[in-house]
């Protein structure tokens, strides 16, 4: 039998557009993020499509073209900060294979105490994935949520690794010639 084939997963990141004017730096720290993850697919034997960090509805629409004609085996959405579903559910329509959806804190905690609106954006991956979830329950999307930190977390990495290795099956089946004599 043919060695299994590396499974071609979809990647995009989320945030909204109106943040980066008004806090510098966040939409490149959010990049970082999600290469960061892109790497660690990519280290894990993925054949990563990325089409970046999303953030807005129509960039939603260009992605979710994008990635529905690059034959996917799993779809990631990389949850940097608050999106809107509408930047969200366009991709994961087109796509038509399993959805994964990371909420990666970056941070292991934060001090509420002094932290300012831009620090807790750059943090505040699992504030959407109640409107995500939700939406992809009313548009009847199949998904999973891995949540965990972005770094130093077996836990959520494993979890995330063992989804990979299964787009590499699905990879391997649906491009395989199986024959049957009997």
């Amino acid at each position: 039998m043919p060695a299994t084939r590396p499974g071609r997963v979809g990647m995009f990141g989320i945030g909204l557009a109106a943040y980066w004017p008004q806090f510098p730096g966040l939409k490149e720290r959010l990049e970082g993020y999600q290469r960061e993850v892109e790497a660690r697919l990519a280290a894990m034997g993925a054949e990563v499509v990325s089409v970046g960090l999303v953030d807005t509805a129509p960039a939603a629409a260009k992605a979710g073209e994008r990635l529905a004609a690059s034959t996917l085996d799993l779809l990631i959405c990389y949850v940097g900060t608050y999106a809107t579903s509408s930047q969200v559910l366009p991709i994961v329509q087109h796509a038509h294979v399993p959805v994964l959806v990371l909420n990666l804190q970056p941070s292991p905690a934060l001090d509420y105490e002094t932290i300012d609106t831009g620090e807790w954006l750059a943090n505040c991956s699992t504030c959407c994935v109640p409107e995500i979830s939700n939406a992809f329950a009313r548009a009847r999307v199949q998904f999973r949520v891995v949540s965990g930190s972005l770094r130093d977390d077996p836990a959520a990495w494993g979890e995330i690794e063992e989804w990979v290795k299964a787009a590499a099956v699905r990879r391997s089946l649906r491009t395989s010639r199986i024959g049957f004599l009997g």
